[in-house]
């Protein structure tokens, strides 16, 4: 069961229903979404790739659990990874599923012609459309759940959630789609264990992010930078940083810029830091354990794997360091790694004494060596930030609105045309 403590800046969420009837509390959460999703639309967005489609037994769970409610007005589908007209139609069918009488369901086509379309109309005025990744598929999407003016509420989650429940997805939605509180933003976190391996997963968020973060809190407030000092605290409070799980207000949505590589959800909270009172922004544990795919470390390839999630996350954090009065320097970043490699290690003695009395597996052999990768990982990330002019951001949709006006209309053509 999970601790009640409050940390401060943001409002944290626990699953204290976990001491409770488990079908009793689904029941109650449901009955109460239902009664607000007649007085708000709520959207869910699904970012997929046309091959997890091949993962039927973790896809099948997903939308058979999602059938399950009745409480949402759309789904869409972001589906990336799929060039091929085929591809498309068979996604189109698979999802198709999920459309009711009541509930929506439309999947874009990110690869198709009428898309891609669109994005060369937007690059021609000189805005940044990303690159293909999830991040630019979540992007493009929001725009045409915007265009629509229908959704209220949007939740994001991925498609590859082994442990995926109903309460997963209405814990989720619950905090930004309750009439009673005035949540914009709502995170999810979660513990994460191998069931077979009894072993503590999420790496990168554990080795890297958290210890990372938490070492520039206290670097920003030393070196004099107060206000960057607040906002690497204000991510340290999040207990799942990389979780891809979140909900937000639609108005909320349509100001934030959004990352398109692995910095997507580190950007996120920095967009939501910047825009919204923390006071309306929460934090929320979905599950009493989350499974996903696993990557792997690949050292020696910075194009994949951890690797490259390393480099765009600290690119990402560089990059803002920069941009908000940072003069980075070759020494002020090699200081920056080797403060973070330092504070890793502490980190790395409270994780295994944290498995060691849970009875779980831990080699701390392999955390040191991992967080000796991470450490020359940064210094990757800062040669490529030294190159770069700009962050790895698309603009907002406020923004697109001002240099193409008729964009909203274009998308929503282009979607229906798509999927009639």
């Amino acid at each position: 069961m999970a601790d009640f403590h409050q940390e401060g800046t943001i409002t944290t969420l626990h699953a204290l229903y976990e001491a409770l009837d488990q079908e009793a509390y689904l029941d109650g959460l449901e009955q109460k979404l239902e009664e607000y999703s007649r007085h708000l639309k709520i959207s869910l967005l699904l970012p997929a790739l046309y091959a997890e489609l091949d993962n039927a037994l973790v896809l099948d769970r997903i939308v058979a659990e999602i059938k399950q409610v009745s409480y949402l007005h759309s789904v869409v589908v972001a589906l990336g990874g799929a060039p091929e007209e085929r591809q498309f139609r068979e996604a189109k069918e698979y999802f198709g599923q999920l459309s009711t009488s009541k509930r929506d369901l439309k999947v874009v086509w990110v690869d198709g012609p009428r898309i891609q379309s669109i994005f060369r109309k937007i690059q021609k005025r000189e805005i940044p459309t990303g690159v293909q990744g999830k991040g630019q598929s979540v992007w493009i999407s929001l725009g045409y759940l915007f265009g629509r003016e229908e959704a209220e509420v949007i939740a994001l989650h991925d498609c590859d959630i082994v442990t995926y429940d109903r309460i997963l997805l209405g814990r989720l939605i619950e905090p930004t789609a309750n009439p009673n509180n005035d949540f914009e933003f709502c995170k999810g976190y979660y513990a994460r264990i191998s069931p077979e391996t009894r072993a503590i997963k999420g790496r990168v968020t554990r080795l890297f992010v958290a210890p990372f973060i938490d070492a520039m809190k206290d670097v920003m407030y030393t070196q004099g930078y107060p206000e960057l000092g607040s906002f690497f605290h204000y991510h340290r409070v999040f207990k799942y940083p990389l979780a891809g799980e979140f909900s937000f207000a639609a108005r909320l949505g349509r100001g934030i810029n959004i990352a398109y590589d692995w910095g997507l959800e580190v950007s996120t909270l920095s967009e939501v830091y910047n825009r919204v009172n923390p006071k309306k922004i929460c934090q929320i544990d979905l599950a009493p354990n989350y499974e996903h795919k696993h990557q792997e470390l690949s050292p020696e390839d910075q194009a994949r794997g951890l690797h490259r999630m390393v480099v765009d996350i600290g690119k990402f954090y560089l990059y803002y360091m920069r941009s908000h009065g940072v003069p980075l320097t070759d020494a002020f970043v090699d200081m920056i790694r080797h403060t973070y490699y330092q504070n890793s290690l502490k980190f790395i003695k409270s994780y295994s004494d944290d498995a060691d009395v849970n009875g779980l597996t831990y080699d701390r052999y392999e955390e040191e060596l991992t967080v000796r990768y991470f450490r020359d990982f940064i210094w990757t990330a800062w040669e490529q930030c030294r190159e770069q002019t700009e962050g790895t951001q698309i603009p907002s949709w406020n923004r697109v609105l001002f240099s193409v006006p008729e964009i909203y209309a274009q998308l929503l053509e282009a979607v229906e045309a798509d999927n009639a």
